[in-house]
């Protein structure tokens, strides 16, 4: 018998409509499934059971009342310690924050919450969301339930962990660096980074955050099918005034033809063959699947928008950034700290005002080239998921990882949308493909997401490994 907690969100969300299971019985069920795995994979590191048990209860009395549930009725989410989430501690993974309590949910929150989805609890994250990997003096390290000796990913990794184990069917994360899209790869679910603009953001708790993070970083989803991806951007993306950068797109673009870009090793950078294979194969599923598929040897710049997402990032505010850091002493952050300070220290002084013109001339190419290809499928990083604690390993081990993750910083300056998608194991190893479409046109993504993942195995949650 298949238990509520294994369940997909569409899934669940129809039985819970349709009164055939109450969500007191699905909030259970998962609270259950958290007790006996989450101390193996230290995922969610905040919960109050008796909260989740009160959303549970309040919707299966709107049911009763013959009042619409929502979209997403009963399913339960995770969310991440770098997000506001009413009467919980917004602490970013650092200890500075940890009394850091918000008053007001994330407008990405609220969005679930009214769509009928419950809040199940906090997911792990790096200190200042600035890893691939997932660890903080706060509240410890997240393992990755495949493998405990890879990365979980970051710096959404204990969404991810939770999601891939059966807490909860959907985690809500955040990406200006492949924080959303790294961690799906690295557990073997999927992840949307969605347009910037296409989710309204905002932390009341925490100060305005800098230039560049208004124009790169984005709030989006991770879940094992697809489909929950799409019921997940749809209750996401739902208008909020606090967020002046949201945009009333369309979820549904206008019709193109089926012609997607395949390109395994883009701008020339170093790729495992295993990735390459695995890009390969995505690109045999979509064209099984009727979709047009030309492998080109090149795309648009993605090695000047890496450029412009770096100094964009630690080009404004970094002295601030480096005390903080410093004063937190987290090993993970001052490596990174350590990492970047030589080439920060060489920027010239008109930096950061260089990387924001140079940022209209890198997207202007990337806008007419998705005017021809409805998707372009590329690596999510260089190489199969890092060994656990890689980027401690002094500076080669940290230029590996920096190297590998290039096209995970290279996205986000250009504002679209992007979508990890699970295509398998090599030997236990998880690997995948990144799905890149036009501004606004996760629906394509999307839609070539789900070819893809139809012709594959299909995801379940796992049980930990040791």
């Amino acid at each position: 018998m298949t238990e509520l907690w294994q369940m997909s969100a569409s899934e669940i969300a129809g039985l819970v409509r349709a009164r055939k299971v109450s969500a007191r019985e699905v909030a259970d069920s998962t609270l259950q499934r958290l007790d006996s795995v989450n101390p193996k994979i230290n995922a969610v590191v905040e919960i109050r059971a008796d909260l989740v048990r009160e959303q549970a209860d309040r919707l299966d009395k709107t049911i009763a009342r013959g009042d619409d549930p929502g979209l997403l009725a009963g399913v339960p989410f995770t969310v991440k310690i770098n997000l506001d989430q009413s009467g919980f501690a917004n602490s970013d993974g650092s200890r500075l924050f940890a009394s850091r309590i918000a008053q007001t949910n994330d407008p990405a929150v609220d969005n679930l919450l009214r769509a009928g989805a419950i809040a199940l609890g906090r997911s792990n994250a790096p200190t200042f969301a600035i890893r691939w990997f997932t660890s903080n003096l706060l509240h410890g390290s997240t393992r990755n339930p495949r493998n405990p000796r890879l990365t979980p990913g970051g710096s959404s990794g204990g969404g991810a962990a939770a999601a891939a184990t059966g807490i909860g069917q959907i985690a809500v994360g955040t990406d200006i660096g492949g924080s959303i899209r790294y961690p799906a790869y690295a557990c073997g679910i999927h992840g949307l980074r969605p347009s910037v603009g296409r989710i309204p953001h905002y932390n009341a708790s925490a100060p305005e955050v800098g230039i560049g993070a208004q124009l790169m970083a984005v709030s989006g989803p991770m879940a094992r099918t697809v489909e929950d991806l799409r019921m997940s951007l749809h209750a996401m993306s739902a208008a909020d005034p606090r967020d002046p950068a949201w945009m009333p797109a369309p979820l549904e673009g206008s019709p193109m033809p089926l012609l997607a870009a395949l390109c395994p090793r883009p701008a020339g950078m170093q790729v495992a063959r295993e990735v390459a294979a695995a890009v390969q194969d995505a690109g045999r599923r979509l064209a099984d699947a009727g979709w047009t598929v030309e492998e080109v040897q090149d795309t648009p710049p993605f090695k000047e928008a890496a450029e412009v997402n770096e100094r964009l990032w630690f080009g404004d505010g970094f002295k601030e950034f480096a005390e903080a850091i410093r004063e937190d002493g987290d090993p993970g952050a001052m490596a990174v700290l350590a990492g970047v300070t030589p080439w920060v220290a060489k920027y010239p002084a008109d930096a950061f005002s260089r990387a924001l013109v140079q940022r209209a001339t890198v997207i202007r190419p990337w806008q007419q080239f998705f005017t021809k290809f409805a998707v372009l499928l590329v690596p999510v990083s260089g190489e199969l998921a890092f060994p656990q604690g890689l980027d401690l390993q002094g500076a080669p081990g940290f230029q590996r990882v920096w190297d590998a993750q290039f096209l995970m910083r290279a996205l986000p300056t250009l504002g679209l949308p992007g979508l990890t998608v699970s295509t398998g194991l090599v030997g236990g190893t998880p690997v995948g493909v990144q799905i890149i479409a036009g501004r606004f046109r996760e629906d394509l993504c999307l839609r070539a997401g789900e070819a893809i993942e139809a012709r594959g195995t299909p995801s379940a949650p796992i049980d930990p490994r040791n």
